[in-house]
């Protein structure tokens, strides 16, 4: 009978770190997201200020693409495109509040497809809000 007891308990503290564990993953998952969001959000919109000040074209993205490249190799998402995709992002998001409190919440990919997607401002509010609503839910993110 000891032994049950024991095993049930034993079954029951596994289970809890288990359950832990399995939340700060998730947790920490988001966070990463959250600074990735935030700092593709910053390239763009510095990329943007400094091709209106200095009157760059976009040939400025592929050399920074390249640049950025080969000095973070073990990165990804530095490529042309997706410099590009930052840009636009930027210009979709222009305040840096909306970015941290809502397209911080969900995947880059969602957001760039957002973006290219829905041009009303209200509607890519919408899904974003469905999609986190929805834990993340792709079948509730029918445009991704």
């Amino acid at each position: 009978m000891a032994s049950e007891i024991l095993t049930k308990a034993y079954q029951e503290l596994l289970d809890d770190l288990k359950n832990r564990i399995r939340n700060a993953r998730v947790r920490a998952a988001n966070s990463v997201n959250r600074e990735l969001i935030l700092l593709y959000w910053q390239i763009g919109k510095t990329t943007l200020e400094c091709q209106a000040e200095e009157g760059w074209g976009s040939k400025v993205i592929e050399r920074l693409a390249d640049d950025l490249r080969h000095e973070f190799s073990d990165m990804l998402g530095l490529s042309r495109a997706n410099l590009f995709y930052m840009r636009v992002f930027a210009e979709a998001y222009p305040e840096e509040q909306i970015v941290q409190q809502l397209a911080g919440q969900i995947p880059w990919w969602h957001n760039v497809v957002t973006i290219a997607s829905l041009k009303d401002p209200k509607l890519r509010e919408w899904y974003i809000r469905a999609y986190i609503e929805n834990g993340g839910a792709g079948r509730c993110f029918p445009i991704a």
